[in-house]
C-alpha cells in the first residue's frame, strides 16, 4: 500500500508539472484577449486558495473575502489612477467638487506603497475581525453572517463616498503602468506570467502550512475545538492568522484583477460576487487547495463562455452548480476523483489478490498430482 500512495503521488507530481509547462507555453499559442482572460483567472484562483485556507482547513465560512479582494483592487487602481491623471487630481474628484487630493490617497502616487498597502490593508482588516470574533469564540453561522454585514457596510461606504472613491463607476480610466500601455500584447504577456508566479507561490505557501503544525493545530481547530484548547493551544490565534493570510491572498488577488481588467468597482465586492467565490473552492474540492484553484479557474472560464453565448443563462448556471454540489458533490471535483480512484485501487487490490490465490490453488493441485 505504500509503494502505491508514492507511486500514486509520483503520477499526481508529474501530472501538475506538465500542467505547469503547459501554462508557461500558454502565451505562444493563445491570443492576447484569451491570454488575458486567462490571466484573470489565476489572479481569482489565488483568492479561491486564500478562501480554501480557512474554510477548508479552519472551518470558517467567510462571505466577506469581496471585501478583501475590493480592497487591493482600489489600492492598485487608485495608483494607476494617479499615474494617469498627473499632476491633477482624478477627474471623478473634479465632478464631486474636490480641489485637492485627499490625505490618504498621497501614498498610493508609488508603486512600493500602493503594492503594500494592497496587501497589509486587507490583511489587518481580517486580522482584526478575526481577533475580536475568534477570541469572544464567535464561529459558524454567526462568523458569516458578521462577514457578510462587513460586505454590506464596505459597498455602502464606497458608494456613497463617490468624491474620494469614484461611487458606483468606481475607479478607471487608466491605460499604462510604468509607461507600458496595460493592454498591449508584451505587458499582457508579462502580466500573465507575474500572475502565474504569484499563484504557484501561493499555492506553495498554503501547501507547507496546512503540511506543518500550524496546518495540523488548525484543521484539529475545525474538527474539535474544545478538545485543541484542552491540549494547551489557542484555536482563535491560529484562525486568526489564517484569516489574515487569506485575506492577504485575496488582496494580492484584487490588484492582479485591476491589472488585467483595467477597473475595479463597489459591485465587484458586494455580496454576489463573494458568495461565487465560496461556489469556486465548493465545486474544486475543499480542503484540498488545488481544488480551489480548479474550481475558481472552471467556473470563471464557464461563466465566460456561458455569458458569451447565453448572457441571461450564467444565472441558472450557478444556480444549478450550486445545487449539483450540495447534493451530489459535497467534496468537490478533488473528492469525486479520489473516490474514483480508491474504487480502481481496491479493485486493482482485489484482482491481485484473487489471482495470487487462484496461483496457489493450481500450484497446489499440482503438488498433490505429484505425490
Amino acid at each position: 500500500m505504500p509503494a502505491l500512495l508514492k507511486t500514486g503521488s509520483l503520477k499526481t507530481r508529474i501530472v501538475w508539472a506538465v500542467v505547469l509547462i503547459l501554462m508557461c507555453l500558454a502565451p505562444l499559442v493563445s491570443t492576447e484577449f484569451r491570454l488575458s482572460l486567462l490571466a484573470k483567472f489565476l489572479a481569482l484562483a489565488i483568492l479561491a486558495i486564500g478562501l480554501d485556507l480557512i474554510w477548508g482547513y479552519g472551518g470558517v465560512l467567510s462571505l466577506g473575502h469581496g471585501v478583501f479582494f475590493g480592497l487591493g483592487g482600489y489600492a492598485m487602481a487608485m495608483y494607476l489612477k494617479l499615474q494617469a491623471s498627473g499632476a491633477a487630481i482624478p477627474d471623478f474628484m473634479g465632478w464631486s467638487g474636490l480641489s485637492r487630493l485627499p490625505w490618504f490617497w498621497e501614498p498610493f502616487r508609488f508603486f512600493p506603497a500602493a503594492l503594500f498597502l494592497g496587501i497589509a490593508i486587507p490583511a489587518l482588516l481580517a486580522f482584526v475581525l478575526g481577533w475580536f470574533t475568534f477570541r469572544n469564540r464567535i464561529t459558524g453561522v454567526y462568523f458569516t453572517i458578521l462577514t457578510q454585514a462587513l460586505v454590506l457596510i464596505a459597498v455602502t461606504l464606497f458608494v456613497g463616498k463617490q468624491e474620494w472613491t469614484g461611487g458606483t463607476n468606481g475607479i478607471t480610466g487608466y491605460q499604462a503602468i510604468f509607461g507600458f500601455t496595460l493592454h498591449s500584447a508584451g505587458t499582457t504577456i508579462v502580466l500573465y506570467y507575474i500572475t502565474l508566479a504569484i499563484l504557484v507561490l501561493a499555492y506553495l505557501l498554503c501547501r507547507r502550512m496546512v503540511n506543518s503544525r500550524f496546518g495540523q493545530v488548525l484543521e484539529a481547530a475545525r474538527d474539535g475545538e474544545n478538545r485543541v484548547r484542552f491540549l494547551g493551544y489557542d484555536p482563535a490565534g491560529y484562525k486568526t492568522l489564517a484569516f489574515a493570510l487569506s485575506g492577504a491572498l485575496a488582496g494580492m488577488a484584487g490588484m492582479l484583477f485591476v491589472l488585467q481588467v483595467g477597473i475595479i468597482s463597489p459591485s465587484m465586492m458586494g455580496i454576489v460576487p463573494s458568495i461565487e467565490m465560496v461556489l469556486w473552492v465548493a465545486l474544486g474540492g475543499r480542503g484540498t487547495l488545488i481544488g480551489a484553484l480548479i474550481g475558481a479557474v472552471m467556473l470563471n472560464a464557464a461563466k465566460t463562455g456561458i455569458s458569451e453565448a447565453y448572457p441571461e443563462g450564467w444565472l441558472f448556471v450557478v444556480g444549478g452548480l450550486f445545487v449539483t454540489v450540495v447534493l451530489f458533490m459535497p467534496n468537490g471535483i478533488v473528492g469525486v476523483y479520489r473516490n474514483i480512484a480508491r474504487i480502481l485501487q481496491r479493485r486493482g487490490e482485489s484482482s491481485h489478490v484473487q489471482a495470487a490465490s487462484e496461483k496457489r490453488k493450481v500450484f497446489g493441485a499440482s503438488g498433490d498430482t505429484g505425490r
